[in-house]
């Protein structure tokens, strides 16, 4: 195991980048011209203007590709000796390479399994992809248009494959549950209607583009409506075996899936004791917990109207806590010092961010995806979200990763674990709290609102999935889901549908930011007993990137 200093900074200043850097530059290259949309997304320049297909064999050169990148890191692996110092891992290549086998090989189980082929669910499969590829790109400047208008006359093409990759799934009995058919099929009839997003990304709505990408996704609502829902299986649940594997994915780790699910109930009993605590320091003993959460939603104190004013709050609160953590808490470098705050047209109800691009002239944003129908927000429910999204959380995570230069742009920009991600979000939820920002017994509710929602999803996530009995003795299904959510959450009804939609249709994403920080708190503590301080963890931890936990504890402890 290597020390966190085993490299200093002016060591990594000069690191030279090896051959296997060089290898993850070539796969990431060849990734962008497969994947169009995640160049989009990482900022790469080059290919806005196109679009992939989301066919069947789109995803078997995925594969291949893949495929060939594991046998070159075994390749690299393997001419290591101690003869040839030129090509020895350095301690930034070990830990590359673990990351790649662990990524590598879940991406290439799930292949196996064609679980990329069946893909379809509310929050993260094609239809999301296309539509949200155009929330990244440029509007600004006529060649930007002419891109929007490129990738958009490609969206016919997509949606065909797309439906091939589906139709051939199928036909091997793997189909989505009824319910994420039905909820893409109402996203895509949005997409179709009049004020469908394609009208506002600069381009006339009435353009030939336009017309063609929305009538798209009109006919693949019907299709999804009239071949794939009639074959779609009522069942939620997607057993252990195929859950296991989607864990480690969103992880980064393997758990043990039974232990985590006693632990979420138990974490959510003491949360809910916590929440008691608060109700009565607010209102005075007896008041409830709901009845504390209804009295906060009528305060004008903590009330915000309409989402000009969420906008400006969301700044305020992101560039206040920049300038605050800067220097004591983490060492924030200049290039992510800026956070843009936006709210999404889509308006699905979800709260998101969406990376710098890797030169950082696209800045890091979080962004609202507000209801149509919702127009007041609550602060006491919402700061913690906004740390969570901003900063310290995401816009952190990622902006440290991607501004270190001794990472190739595998490691900076490309690799993505929500164990490590989505647990240091919620890590830094806390760690805002511990530095006072939560004392307000009404930001103090919110924020263990938040932690109760992640420890129920831990038990909704594995307890639907994986057919757990309930707390009360019954058997975990989507009417009890739903039930349980809104009894551990002060969330609206349009976001508790969506949040029930997304948990659902997207195993072990929900339970690994619960699971996750608990793992970022363990290494915490850990790094402290070691001599490490507070600021010394954070920077140590977030330069390496977004790697599986076990890969980062092995590289950061002695």
């Amino acid at each position: 195991m290597s020390s966190p200093t085993a490299l200093s900074s002016s060591d990594e200043a000069s690191r030279e980048p090896s051959l296997l850097d060089a290898a993850c530059e070539a796969f990431v290259a060849d990734l962008a011209e497969l994947s169009p949309t995640w160049a989009t997304e990482w900022g790469l320049p080059g290919h806005d203007g196109e679009l992939q297909d989301f066919s069947p064999e789109y995803y078997d050169a995925l594969g291949e590709r893949t495929r060939e990148m594991v046998m070159d890191v075994d390749a690299f692996d393997e001419a290591t000796d101690s003869s040839d110092d030129e090509d020895d891992f350095d301690d930034v290549d070990q830990v590359t390479a673990a990351a790649l086998r662990d990524r590598l090989g879940v991406f290439l189980d799930r292949h196996h399994h064609a679980e990329d082929l069946r893909d379809l669910n509310v929050i993260e499969s094609p239809v999301q992809t296309i539509r949200d590829s155009f929330l990244l790109m440029p509007h600004e400047t006529a060649e930007d248009l002419e891109a929007v208008r490129a990738r958009l006359a490609k969206v016919p093409a997509a949606l065909e494959g797309y439906r091939a990759s589906l139709d051939e799934a199928a036909g091997h009995g793997l189909v989505a549950p009824l319910r994420q058919v039905d909820a893409v099929n109402t996203q895509c009839e949005e997409l179709a209607e009049t004020g469908s997003v394609f009208e506002g990304l600069g381009l006339d709505p009435d353009s030939r583009e336009v017309a063609a990408a929305k009538e798209a996704f009109g006919e693949f609502a019907d299709w999804l409506n009239e071949h794939l829902a009639p074959v779609a299986p009522h069942s939620d649940a997607v057993g252990r075996d195929r859950f296991e594997l989607f864990s480690h994915d969103h992880l980064g780790d393997v758990v043990d899936l039974d232990e985590a699910y006693t632990w979420s109930l138990e974490r959510i009993a003491e949360l809910r004791a916590r929440q008691e605590g608060v109700a009565a320091e607010l209102y005075g003993a007896g008041t409830t917990v709901r009845q504390a959460m209804h009295q906060l939603n009528q305060d004008e104190h903590y009330t915000i109207n309409g989402t000009g004013a969420l906008q400006e709050w969301m700044q305020g609160v992101a560039d206040q806590a920049i300038v605050h953590l800067d220097g004591t808490e983490v060492d924030v470098p200049d290039e992510i010092k800026t956070i843009e705050c936006r709210i999404d047209p889509a308006g699905t109800g979800g709260i998101f961010y969406t990376p710098p691009s890797d030169d950082f002239a696209r800045p890091g944003r979080m962004w609202w995806s507000v209801p149509e129908e919702q127009k007041t927000f609550h602060m006491w429910q919402e700061l913690s979200t906004v740390f969570h999204e901003g900063v310290p959380g995401h816009h952190l995570q990622i902006g440290i990763g991607l501004a270190e230069s001794s990472l190739n742009l595998w490691r900076r920009s490309v690799t993505w674990i929500a164990g490590h991600g989505e647990g240091w979000a919620l890590y830094a939820e806390q760690l805002m709290a511990d530095l006072g920002y939560c004392d307000d017994p009404g930001f103090r509710m919110g924020l263990l609102d938040a932690q109760r929602l992640r420890a129920a999803r831990v038990a909704l996530d594995i307890g639907v999935h994986l057919g757990k009995k309930t707390p009360d003795g019954g058997v975990w299904d989507s009417s009890y889901a739903k039930t349980f959510l809104r009894e551990n959450t002060a969330m609206a009804e349009p976001n508790l549908v969506f949040e029930l939609d997304r948990l659902l249709g997207w195993p072990g994403q929900g339970s690994a930011y619960a699971l996750g920080e608990r793992m970022w708190r363990e290494l915490r503590d850990d790094a402290l007993d070691q001599g490490m301080t507070l600021g010394q963890f954070h920077n140590e931890a977030l330069r390496r990137g977004s790697i599986p936990m076990s890969v980062l504890r092995e590289d950061l402890l002695d």
